[in-house]
């Protein structure tokens, strides 16, 4: 019985980064031979989670039957959180938001109810979304902070005395939860859907709040030990004296991030012969209407904001430089928010790599901009779930062995 949900939810997860697949394709997927594959999958036929979807295309031979699993036979809770702004939307197997999605304000910093509000939340979006529970496969959840995935703890934020966050969610929930950090599930998603998709080695710089990072080394998403690897922004970098989230001085975000380019604006516009599309009040205090004005300005061609953006595009370079040298990657990308900003990025961090790298790596690595800017956390965050029912059935499958 284990087994064959094992080999149950290794199936959903190949339909849901592929989409379609013949019996064939989904047999060499998950390493099952075809009669066992065709069995499995005319059995989910039978219970409504599959259907045959036509021919595959023709290559000259007879063309396969293609199968997919039903948009709304299963869905996921996605959960996207910063420091200050929690997204939840409820997507169907295709990765589609069923209604809106849910933008709430949640402080996490020095917020001891941080995470029965954020329990909260989610309840109140699948509820708002009146899909049933039983159709829930899980909550995937990405926050910032040093978090041990395995254990479903958050070291900086969302205190739990050391506790379970995922434990607590999901029995509260009644539906499995996991959690990662933000710059992890970001890479994930890029990995699996977009422009990272294909390379085996990859660096997603997630542009934020802060400047985080998620590793792509050998087709695997890298952790570390503990799962604290990829802390880009807290690199000490400059002798500016500016103190960190993280305490200490002179980290890379203290430059770079976008909270401190929203505060660079600020000031600038306070100062005589700034001139810009934005107005001389644009700092609402709405952290996330601040930074959408900027966009604005920067695709309007605003001069100002782009200087901006080129001088933090440029230390963020200098940094990309760096992992470059360290991991010789086929691939650096810039996703997260920032990356809404587009291409502007682009010629401020290659330009920092052709001067602070050596040729030979410099020329055989690719800096992009990612299509899915914010969406990225969201959709890494229902791919999370797919991924931990996989290990978690391969994990009791493995017990039943001992």
């Amino acid at each position: 019985m284990q087994k064959r949900l094992q080999y149950k939810y290794l199936i959903f997860r190949e339909f849901y980064y592929a989409g379609s697949l013949s019996c064939a394709e989904l047999s060499s997927r998950i390493g099952k031979s075809i009669p066992l594959t065709t069995q499995m999958i005319n059995d989910l036929i039978d219970e409504g989670i599959v259907e045959e979807g036509g021919l595959a295309p023709s290559n000259g031979g007879r063309r396969p039957a293609m199968y997919s699993v039903k948009p709304d036979a299963m869905y996921v809770v996605a959960v996207a959180m910063d420091q200050m702004l929690t997204r939840v939307a409820i997507v169907d197997f295709h990765n589609k938001p069923v209604g809106a999605i849910v933008q709430e304000e949640l402080l996490l910093a020095n917020n001891p109810n941080a995470l029965p509000q954020l329990k909260t939340i989610i309840e109140q979006a699948i509820k708002k979304s009146k899909v049933p529970k039983k159709k829930i496969l899980g909550v995937g959840i990405g926050m910032p902070g040093f978090i041990d995935a395995r254990q479903g703890i958050n070291y900086s934020f969302l205190s739990n005395e050391h506790h379970s966050i995922t434990a607590y969610l999901s029995s509260a929930l009644e539906v499995p939860a996991y959690i990662d950090n933000d710059s992890s599930i970001i890479a994930l998603a890029e990995h699996r859907f977009g422009a990272a998709a294909g390379t085996r080695n990859a660096m997603v710089v997630n542009l934020g709040w802060g400047v985080g990072l998620g590793l792509v080394l050998n087709n695997q998403l890298y952790r570390g030990e503990n799962g604290f690897a990829g802390e880009f922004s807290h690199i000490p970098f400059f002798n500016n004296n500016k103190i960190c989230s993280c305490g200490k001085k002179g980290c890379l975000e203290t430059e770079t991030s976008l909270k401190v380019i929203i505060d660079k604006a600020e000031q600038g516009l306070k100062r005589k012969g700034s001139t810009s599309f934005l107005k001389k009040n644009f700092r609402t205090g709405a952290i996330e209407k601040d930074w959408q004005a900027i966009v604005k300005a920067a695709q309007s061609g605003d001069e100002y904001v782009i200087r901006l953006l080129t001088a933090a595009g440029y230390d963020i370079g200098r940094g990309v430089a760096v992992l470059i040298h360290l991991f010789n990657p086929e691939l650096v990308l810039l996703s997260g928010r920032g990356a809404q900003a587009g291409r502007i990025w682009q010629a401020p961090v290659l330009q920092a790599v052709n001067e602070h790298c050596i040729l030979r790596l410099a020329e055989n690595t690719a800096v992009k901009v990612s299509q899915m800017g914010s969406r990225a956390e969201l959709i890494g965050a229902a791919a999370l779930v797919l991924e931990n029912l996989v290990r978690a059935r391969s994990r009791e499958a493995k017990k039943m062995l001992v």
